[in-house]
């Protein structure tokens, strides 16, 4: 089991930065993959980007490819999601999730069994 704490968001203008951090607890944290999504008003919850548990491979959606980068410090047990040239269309809670697997990187939420309480994004324009 793990538990999942996000930090870093807040509030930046278009064309800005954040880096987003997700601590994990637990001492099995390298055999997770790990995702990051993200939920506006009343939209659904969509994937943003991914990273399998030994940290060799990403995926990302395409509206933040280019822009955002996943990574994890396994030895910290934690992720990060840097966030570059933000829109005001990336405003969003940002969660982070977790899966017990290493199997290529399911963008769907329901694969994955973990969930941090969420970090609120907003860009201004």
């Amino acid at each position: 089991q793990v538990q999942l704490v996000e930090s870093g968001g807040g509030l930046v203008h278009a064309g800005g930065s954040l880096r987003l951090s997700c601590a994990a607890s637990g001492r099995t944290f390298s055999t997770y993959t790990m995702g990051w999504f993200r939920q506006a008003p009343g939209k659904e919850r969509e994937f943003v980007a991914g990273i399998r548990a030994s940290g060799g491979s990403t995926y990302y959606a395409d509206s933040v490819k280019g822009r955002f980068t996943i990574s994890r410090d396994n030895a910290k047990n934690t992720v990060y999601l840097q966030m570059n040239s933000l829109k005001p269309e990336d405003t969003a809670v940002y969660f982070c999730a977790a899966r017990y697997a290493n199997n290529p990187i399911p963008v769907g939420p329901e694969n994955y069994g973990y969930w941090g309480q969420g970090t609120q994004v907003t860009v201004s324009a």
